[in-house]
């Protein structure tokens, strides 16, 4: 059986996300003060900032990968880090305010170890906030047309993605391609988006600033693969967020789809275990973890991210044949599809 590496820092990855953090968040903490106040409240306890009272915590934040992405593929055209750093936070907005939206359709009661937002300010106080860091996202990119339109875009492409994703629980079969073409949407979207725009803001060509958005879609599909494995037989100590909760829900991943179509008996067992409707208790959550692993689905999305993670750099290679150049976009693409959270 194979098992999951550990986040590794074998390329100072660790350093390039600290350094990111240092350099995003006092632009993104400066947008979310400019909300009004109840609107703030919420995003500032989601971004991890304040605690339900407003008081000040230091609880734990995202990794920052999406502006990372951003910043190193600026560089990596040779561009200039300050220049893209509105567009580097406006990712990270993008992305919270999906987290925000995603976790009442889901109904997860935790995120990054602690309560999330709507079961502290219920679902149309969580819903709001999400609404406002979307459109805080679009006036940091307000200088540059081309970023508005990419940027506009990618957040249709996610509604789409979820849109697809959600219409799936209703669905008896789902082809693979489309839980592929689907998870792009919605995960890989903001990774492409997030390498276009350093590449944009970093003056790059028209042709480099698409191979960088392919690259980003690419490890953004690995990205996504490894966090349905995660959400499978992840450790909730490590990721901050409950396991099973997508299997309860019958929801269609991407290891589950696998294992259905798998044609052998743990694939039918598992299909009929899905075959209802009410959410699966205890033991049909064990029962379907069990199922799809026997089905081949775990191994089936291992060896796809690592797939996907290579293809990805032969467009990171065709943007950027300078391999001293893209170190860092390596390493986070390494990051990304090896993760454990």
């Amino acid at each position: 059986m194979t098992t999951y590496v550990k986040d590794r820092d074998d390329h100072g990855t660790t350093a390039v996300l600290g350094r990111t953090r240092a350099a995003v968040e006092p632009l993104l903490r400066a947008a979310v003060r400019s909300l009004p106040g109840g609107v703030r409240a919420v995003s500032e306890y989601h971004l991890g900032w304040r605690d339900h009272t407003g008081a000040p915590v230091a609880a734990g934040a995202g990794k920052a990968i999406r502006p990372a992405l951003v910043l190193a593929a600026a560089r990596a055209v040779g561009g200039r880090e300050e220049d893209a750093l509105g567009a580097a936070a406006a990712t990270e907005l993008v992305h919270n305010f999906t987290l925000l939206h995603d976790d009442v359709i889901d109904r997860d009661p935790t995120r990054r170890h602690r309560p999330t937002a709507w079961t502290v300010f219920g679902d149309a106080q969580a819903i709001v906030a999400g609404d406002a860091m979307a459109a805080l996202a679009v006036r940091l990119v307000a200088d540059r047309t081309e970023a508005v339109v990419r940027l506009s875009d990618c957040v249709v492409e996610l509604c789409e993605g979820q849109h697809e994703d959600c219409a799936f629980e209703a669905r008896t079969a789902v082809a693979l391609a489309e839980a592929m073409t689907t998870a792009e949407a919605k995960t890989g979207a903001l990774l492409g988006a997030a390498c276009a725009l350093g590449g944009l803001y970093g003056g790059a060509a028209p042709e480099v600033t698409t191979a960088l958005d392919a690259f980003g879609r690419g490890i953004g599909v690995g990205f996504q693969l490894i966090d349905d494995l995660l959400g499978i037989w992840g450790d909730p100590e490590i990721t901050g967020k409950p396991v099973g909760s997508d299997l309860a829900a019958r929801k269609k991943s991407m290891p589950v789809v696998a294992a259905l179509l798998s044609g052998t008996e743990a694939g039918a067992e598992l299909a009929a275990l899905y075959a209802g409707t009410r959410p699966l208790g205890a033991a049909g959550v064990a029962r379907a973890t069990v199922l799809v692993e026997r089905a081949g689905g775990r191994d089936w999305a291992q060896r796809e991210a690592c797939v996907r993670a290579a293809r990805a750099l032969e467009c990171l290679a065709e943007a950027v044949p300078d391999p001293a150049a893209t170190a860092e976009l390596v390493s986070l693409c390494e990051l990304i599809t090896r993760r454990d959270r």
